[in-house]
């Protein structure tokens, strides 16, 4: 490889749970991330998460807003870069679906976020951090209660 590629992540939180899946294929392949992958020509970020949320696992989800960016840098048993990333992550509104693992998914589930650090899981780096920060994003999205009633 010599140049980074770019690809997506969607970040579907939903009754404080995110969607994970489990990679099926390398790299990271065993490992535990956001449902995503790569760029096709002529779309953007946002509508390449939806669309990689769905193929992967048949979620459903509107694209909100570009959450962050993950650098992703893979280095082989030698020290050498093998892959290296760029990853949009995306904050997606849930709108239906149970995850159900597809195309390169081994396994898709709900997981709390709040027990991301605990699950035992093989996390990719970052996954809990950015989907606190979708959890927080989306609360200040959403109207106070008490701002509903007025």
């Amino acid at each position: 490889m010599n140049r980074p590629l770019v690809g997506v992540i969607a970040v579907v939180c939903h009754r404080d749970r995110v969607v994970l899946v489990q990679r099926g294929k390398q790299p990271s392949a065993g490992m535990w991330g956001f449902p995503g992958g790569h760029l096709e020509l002529g779309e953007t970020a946002l509508q390449a998460a939806v669309r990689e949320l769905h193929e992967e696992t048949g979620v459903a989800a509107l694209p909100l807003e570009y959450l962050t960016n993950v650098d992703v840098i893979l280095r082989n048993d030698d020290g050498e870069i093998a892959h290296q990333y760029l990853l949009v992550a995306v904050l997606c509104e849930y709108q239906k679906g149970t995850p159900t693992p597809a195309d390169d998914a081994e396994q898709a589930i709900w997981m709390p976020v709040n027990d991301l650090d605990s699950c035992g899981l093989p996390l990719l780096d970052r996954v809990a951090d950015v989907a606190c920060m979708a959890q927080a994003r989306l609360r200040d999205r959403s109207p106070s209660p008490s701002a509903a009633n007025t």
